[in-house]
């Protein structure tokens, strides 16, 4: 009887842990009617993290957890993490960090069994600033009140939503590539080994031109917005012609033009002009003067201004095209295709068709009770004025889509607007924007005939990411969350991005092949493993999502 209350304790402390790292003062304290109370003293838990010793009072809960979760707990426990104080207080009082910082606050409240919002921020702050660093034992010593009181009804609720983020999120992406199997085996058998390899640079030689662009904004303080765009060109071939069909690469928050220069320079490579551009809002240098103190968050009108910076540059090239002896005839500006990470995959699908479902945001915003991440970014729409935007650019033909978020802003509704073909990117394990409410579900209800779904196991948000040293990185990452090696995930966006493109773009027939389960099986490396499913198993993914989720 006593081992379902103490795994939900444990579970509850290792996640939230994830997430806010805090847990008590003295003592963690919680309910569990009809038994009464319990607690755990902090310094029996600081005993067993500093020297791996279980105390007589602790070994009531340890012995209900198994050896490798106690291991698992101790590590997670005396991580340090380098995060400075100024980063943690930028962000826990950014409007996003509020509301993140109060849904937590709801489940770990102070003695007095208040919102623990103002204990978990100074803890935080005061933690990062000691020279200790910011760790969870060290979290303990500066919080704010005698305990922590763990709130056992919210408690149970947010382990139910973990399960649905996480043990179901696994069925799901190991249902997804059995299906990517049996796909596999209906096929006509192909050697890939026999056809071009389309993981290797193309024939084109490419330079780069850097612009820089400005216009008027929706954003304040910032009303002209200046950014840069680098342009991988490809120089001409004997054995193609010009234009060249377009891509653009639109960035997630914290990274710039650069973030994806390997699929851009491969792109160039077979024969598309490339465009990286830097979003003058939400990239990583603007993120570090926001984490510094100098610049203010992201307003909401930057999901309508994101987009907006794609039109007006693909405007910009049109001109250029036309005008200027670098692009002269060289860009086909009918035949455009857009490649988006995160908040970048946001705009891409925006750009594509998506449309806001305000009824959906305010529904999910008001209050926001969602432990998917993503969503306390997505609640920025709730502060937008509902309205019919124009934001669907159709020069935009085909859209590829990495790790997007958009469950919240558009939900069903506004992403079966979309009509382009799309490419959808997910990693399994992504606690930014979860696989299945960010990408498999939209997967299921894009409207389009030509969609695929690329699942990569064990790769987490930043697996797509340019590989960058740590001091470099805007936002001090663990390497615990950055994931396996990303070289293979490179060949596969690469390859990926040309099939689809050359497929949907070009309307090359030979590369539809490569857009395939066995061809994923072919190129696909262990740890991180590629499944591919086109739109032929999106009943078929319905109904597993549907079985899954609706049981107990």
């Amino acid at each position: 009887m006593w081992k379902k209350p103490v795994t939900y304790f444990f579970g509850i402390i290792s996640s939230v842990a994830m997430t806010t790292p805090a847990l008590a003062a003295d003592q963690i304290e919680f309910e569990y009617p009809p038994f009464g109370d319990f607690d755990i003293a902090t310094k029996d838990l600081e005993l067993f993290v500093n020297e791996g010793k279980i105390t007589t009072d602790f070994a009531f809960y340890a012995s209900r957890a198994n050896p490798e979760q106690l291991a698992q707990m101790r590590e997670f426990l005396k991580t340090k993490f380098p995060i400075s104080p100024t980063l943690i207080s930028q962000f826990t009082y950014s409007p996003i960090g509020e509301k993140l910082l109060q849904r937590f606050g709801e489940i770990l409240q102070t003695s007095s069994r208040q919102n623990g919002f103002y204990a978990l921020r100074s803890a935080l702050i005061l933690s990062a600033a000691s020279p200790e660093g910011l760790t969870l034992v060290n979290i303990l010593k500066k919080y704010s009140s005698p305990s922590i009181r763990l709130n056992f009804s919210e408690t149970i609720q947010t382990i139910g939503q973990l399960s649905e983020l996480l043990q179901k999120r696994d069925i799901v992406i190991s249902q997804i590539q059995q299906l990517a199997t049996q796909e596999s085996a209906n096929l006509p058998s192909i050697d890939f080994s026999q056809k071009p390899d389309i993981r290797k640079a193309g024939e084109f030689k490419h330079s780069k031109i850097t612009l820089t662009l400005s216009r008027d904004g929706l954003s304040k303080p910032i009303l002209e917005r200046k950014y840069d765009v680098d342009v991988y060109l490809p120089q001409p071939s004997a054995n193609a012609s010009t234009p060249y069909p377009v891509i653009v690469i639109s960035h997630g928050l914290a990274e710039d033009r650069n973030s994806f220069v390997y699929i851009a320079q491969h792109l160039a490579s077979h024969g598309f002009a490339v465009a990286a551009l830097d979003h003058p809002i939400g990239n990583s240098k603007q993120f570090q003067q926001f984490l510094a103190g100098i610049a203010s968050p992201p307003q909401a009108t930057e999901l309508i201004d994101r987009p907006l910076d794609v039109k007006y540059l693909l405007d910009e090239l049109q001109r250029l095209s036309e005008t200027d002896s670098r692009f002269k005839n060289k860009l086909d500006l009918k035949q455009v295709g857009l490649i988006g990470h995160s908040l970048g995959g946001y705009t891409a699908l925006a750009l594509a068709g998506g449309t806001f479902d305000f009824a959906k945001i305010r529904q999910e915003c008001n209050p926001n009770r969602s432990l998917n991440l993503s969503t306390f970014l997505q609640c920025r729409a709730n502060d937008l004025k509902p309205d019919n935007y124009a934001i669907k650019d159709d020069r935009i033909k085909a859209i590829m889509v990495m790790n997007p978020l958009n469950s919240v802003m558009f939900g069903e509704k506004g992403i079966s607007t979309i009509p382009t073909p799309v490419m959808m990117v997910a990693g399994s394990q992504d606690i930014f924007t979860p696989a299945v409410p960010e990408q498999i579900r939209p997967f299921i209800t894009l409207s389009s005939k030509d969609k695929y779904l690329a699942v990569i196991e064990n790769a987490t948000h930043f697996s797509v990411l340019s590989d960058i040293p740590s001091n470099e990185r805007v936002l001090p990452v663990p390497e615990g969350l950055l994931g396996p090696d990303r070289k293979s995930v490179y060949s596969y966006m690469n390859s990926l991005g040309v099939a689809f493109f050359q497929t949907h773009i070009r309307n090359q027939s030979e590369y539809r092949p490569y857009l395939s389960a066995s061809y994923a099986q072919f190129i696909s490396q262990a740890p991180l493993n590629l499944s591919v499913v086109n739109s032929g198993s999106g009943e078929a993914i319905a109904q597993l999502i549907n079985r899954v989720y609706q049981s107990p």
